[in-house]
């Protein structure tokens, strides 16, 4: 909702086109439908009808919207427990993304909440209602402030152009400081940076520390002389009151194209097509800054699956590269889960699945096998609660592939255009500082992978190129499940 509440601002700067906001506030009104977050009462239904009229940016309702914000976050976990009480529950992958997305928006690190999690599920006897009530607690959790020590093992020139910063020590006073908070294996070091972050958790200032690395990374870039040597960290972060360091940058974003190396081509540079600019261009988003990353991504995607026809009287436009793409990856999908499973298939005792996919080679054949067994009805021995949550969402595809797939592809559409409008903030807004930034790289950042890797498997293998591939992820979507239509496996062969 502060997404939508924004983009207001965006629409009036023309950094947002009128179409753009239309579309995104339509499809908030289908996600609000099964999110028990917001009450079955009059909050939900406000919320809906304001969605409906529009959110113009000197409008009634967007100032209604935004005098509702602090309701619609305070509580929100405690109303979904409410919920739940009264029933019916729903399946375990729709709360777990309730709880895990909300927490993620307030600030709290994926790191830090999964060690909560595994700590929580490993306590004997915890419970659904345990859960909730500690995801309660989490939310309602008050920002910390942290001193955060980010030593360098190389500066250039330092003296002239960090001594006079409050916030940098020399190289003796940050082994003072190493010392007084009894860090036992001091890192070699020539100063530090010595930040206050606000955060929720340490590994939240941690990434916090790392982002502001990456500022005076790219600001360094523009000096010459002795100035412009190499400004490097010595890798790790330093938390007052916390032992152990962590990390200075953060975990890459999930951006894999393993076709790469599958196909042995990932260092076969010597010829250039579309496709080898596009995963250059795409690079920074698995670990670089947000304008780049952001930008680059959205370059790479439009580049590839669009064309000069999308444009013109009543048609989508550029934006439907993010519609392309996210076909691609619905595809894929299905085969992928299913693979997987069959390697995580491992009864006690041997059964005739078990037997089956132990004699086949060939992923294709394998996945093939995982669908006809769901389909009959076989039960999976996988132990992980992931395990057993895949196996929950493959075979509601196994059972109705048409229906379960327009979903899957519906919310993939939303991922990768929301990519698309945080390009736009970046490149006709001017800034990095939206709302919905980190949770786009978060949730984009995998499926543009995802999709990359297909587009690159299908370059390599058949020869086909990205819009028809897009075409023939078009075509599969609308024919599953018919006679004439592909198998569950075979959507984009």
């Amino acid at each position: 909702m502060r997404e939508a509440h924004e983009a207001a601002r965006w629409q009036a700067n023309q950094a947002l086109s009128p179409g753009a906001v239309t579309w995104y506030l339509s499809s908030l009104q289908r996600q609000l439908g099964p999110d028990r977050g917001l009450g079955d009462g009059k909050l939900r239904r406000l919320l809906m009808d304001l969605l409906k009229r529009g959110l113009a940016v000197n409008s009634a309702e967007r100032r209604q919207l935004g005098q509702l914000l602090p309701t619609i976050v305070t509580g929100y976990l405690d109303r979904w427990r409410d919920a739940l009480l009264a029933g019916p529950i729903p399946s375990a992958e729709r709360l777990a993304r309730a709880i895990a997305t909300h927490l993620l928006d307030l600030g709290h690190s994926s790191g830090h909440l999964h060690r909560w999690a595994r700590e929580l599920s490993q306590k004997p006897g915890t419970t659904l209602g345990d859960l909730l009530a500690e995801a309660c607690g989490v939310a309602r959790r008050g920002d910390v402030t942290y001193e955060v020590l980010v030593p360098f093992a190389s500066l250039p020139n330092h003296v002239q152009l960090a001594a006079h910063l409050p916030e940098w020590l020399d190289a003796t006073r940050a082994a003072h400081w190493l010392a007084m908070n009894n860090v036992a294996k001091p890192p070699r070091q020539y100063g530090a940076f010595l930040y206050s972050i606000t955060a929720k958790d340490p590994t939240a200032a941690a990434r916090a520390a790392g982002a502001l690395v990456q500022r005076l990374q790219a600001r360094a870039t523009y000096a010459r002389g002795e100035a412009a040597g190499r400004l490097e960290p010595v890798g790790k972060v330093w938390i007052a009151g916390h032992d152990h360091p962590l990390p200075v940058s953060p975990p890459a974003r999930g951006v894999d194209v393993l076709s790469l190396v599958r196909e042995k081509t990932m260092y076969a540079i010597s010829t250039k097509g579309a496709l080898d600019d596009a995963l250059e261009m795409a690079a920074p988003l698995n670990a670089g800054p947000a304008a780049p990353a952001v930008s680059g991504a959205w370059s790479a995607i439009e580049s590839l699956l669009s064309q000069a026809s999308d444009a013109g009287e009543g048609r989508p436009g550029r934006v439907v590269a993010a519609d392309r793409l996210a076909a691609i990856v619905a595809c894929s999908w299905p085969r992928a889960e299913l693979t997987a499973l069959s390697y995580r298939h491992r009864p006690e005792v041997p059964d005739a699945l078990s037997v089956e996919l132990d004699s086949l080679k060939k992923n294709l054949d394998r996945s093939r096998a995982m669908a006809v067994a769901l389909h009959d009805g076989v039960a999976l021995a996988v132990n992980s609660p992931s395990d057993n949550a895949a196996v929950q969402r493959i075979a509601a595809v196994v059972a109705n592939p048409y229906k379960e797939l327009a979903d899957v592809r519906a919310v993939f559409e939303g991922v990768v255009r929301r990519l698309y409008r945080q390009r736009n903030i970046v490149v006709h807004g001017g800034t990095t500082a939206s709302v919905a930034m980190d949770a786009t790289l978060r949730t984009a950042s995998p499926l543009v992978g995802a999709g990359f890797d297909r587009l690159v498997h299908a370059k390599l293998q058949t020869g086909v190129g990205p819009l028809e591939l897009a075409a023939r992820a078009a075509n599969s979507l609308e024919l599953i499940g018919d006679p004439l239509g592909p198998d569950l496996c075979s959507l984009l062969e």
